[in-house]
Parts: structure tokens; C-alpha cells; sequence
């Protein structure tokens, strides 16, 4: 990781984790590829030296005495859920200090790919549901094989994929209130069909800006 590698960046008055660059997907529509590791003139390319949970809170910490947060969102240019203990680890730390009175009271999201469950092999929705206030989850489209071509899981995860996504928000959806389904914008994806998708499983939906 470079020196000037952000951990934390500030985004629309929002603090955002870069946990990590893996992820289970390769997107036809990925920013970090575009961007090359580069996002709105932060660098996120971590290269391979992904920070523990004490470098993400004191900089969450640092940031924080700089201006006023709306929220704190796991994102980056990564599958935040590919660490999902130091993810657990920095939630849990931030609640513990919110319930204390030692940090000011912030909503924390999760923005992922929804194959996490699959990724470590368990059901991993209740502890999520236990530290975040809200998950988002890109799916992408209401199709498995229009998914399968969109987001280009790795082979591990192709077979059994889709159907895990499906039960990861369906899941995580019977454990907390706010939990959104998001499909990108101008990639042709029927949004009603995902609608319809999302509030099967009993989530609710958004469209998500392209970003070009």
C-alpha cells in the first residue's frame, strides 16, 4: 500500500472503508478499472496491504474531528465482506463508543455484492444485521444468466451464485429494516422486474447514477 494509498475518504459528507481490493466479481461496468484505483482524486489501490482494524478507526477518528459525518459506509474498491471480521471488528468498536457517548451517533452501511454467505461458507446475515443500520446490495439484474454476464463472478462462485445472493438479501432482509436491492443505471437491466425482485424478498429498491 503507498503512502498516500486512502483507507477512509470523504465522499458527499459520507466517510467510506476501503477494507480491501478483492472482490468475487469482476463488473462489466467496474469504476475501479475505469478510474485506475483512483476515485473523485483519492488512490485506493491498497496493493495487497490491507489495513487491520485499529488503522481504520483512528483515521475514521481523524476524520471525523475534520467536519461532520452523515454516515460511514464499508465500500471502497473491494467486497468489504472478503474482511468480514475486521468489518465486524470496526462496526462493533464504532457502536460501542456511540452507545458510550464517545462518538457522536452515525448510521453505518454496507455496500456489497451480496456473496458473502457464500464467499465464507456460513450464513453471515445475523451478524451483520447485529452491527450495521443498513445493507446495500447490488445485484444487477433479475436474471441469473444476464447477472452471470454482468458482474463475471469468479468460477467458484458462478454455480451457485445468483441463488445465493437471492438468499442473502432475503436473509438479511428477515434480520433488519434497511436493506435495498440497487441495480446501475443505463446498463439496460429491466428496474421494474428487479423491483418486483426486491420486495419479493422484502427489500426495498433504488436505482443507482452510472457513473461514466
Amino acid at each position: 500500500m503507498k503512502d498516500n494509498a486512502k483507507i477512509v475518504y470523504r465522499f458527499q459528507n459520507n466517510l467510506y472503508i476501503n477494507l480491501t481490493n478483492r472482490c468475487p466479481n469482476a463488473c462489466v461496468f467496474c469504476i475501479k478499472t475505469k478510474f485506475s484505483m483512483v476515485f473523485n482524486g483519492y488512490n485506493l489501490n491498497l496493493e495487497g496491504r490491507e489495513p487491520s482494524a485499529e488503522e481504520v478507526l483512528e483515521e475514521i477518528y481523524k476524520q471525523t474531528k475534520e467536519g461532520r459525518v452523515g454516515q460511514i459506509v464499508f465500500c471502497g474498491y473491494g467486497e468489504p465482506t472478503m474482511r468480514l471480521n475486521v468489518l465486524l471488528e470496526v462496526a462493533s468498536a464504532l457502536k460501542a463508543k456511540m452507545a458510550a457517548g464517545e462518538y457522536p451517533k452515525t448510521p453505518i452501511r454496507l455496500n456489497t455484492l451480496g456473496l458473502g454467505n457464500l464467499v465464507h461458507g456460513r450464513d453471515i446475515t445475523g451478524d451483520l444485521a447485529k452491527t450495521l443500520d443498513s445493507v446495500s446490495i447490488s445485484i444487477n439484474s433479475p436474471k441469473e444468466e444476464e447477472w452471470l454476464s454482468i458482474v463475471r463472478p469468479l468460477p467458484q462462485y458462478k454455480e451457485r451464485g445468483y441463488k445465493s445472493v437471492l438468499e442473502f438479501i432475503k436473509l438479511l432482509a428477515s434480520k433488519m429494516e434497511d436493506v435495498t436491492v440497487t441495480i446501475v443505471d443505463k446498463q439496460g437491466i429491466d428496474a421494474e422486474k428487479t423491483k418486483e425482485l426486491a420486495l419479493s424478498l422484502g427489500a426495498k429498491f433504488r436505482l443507482r447514477e452510472f457513473i461514466a
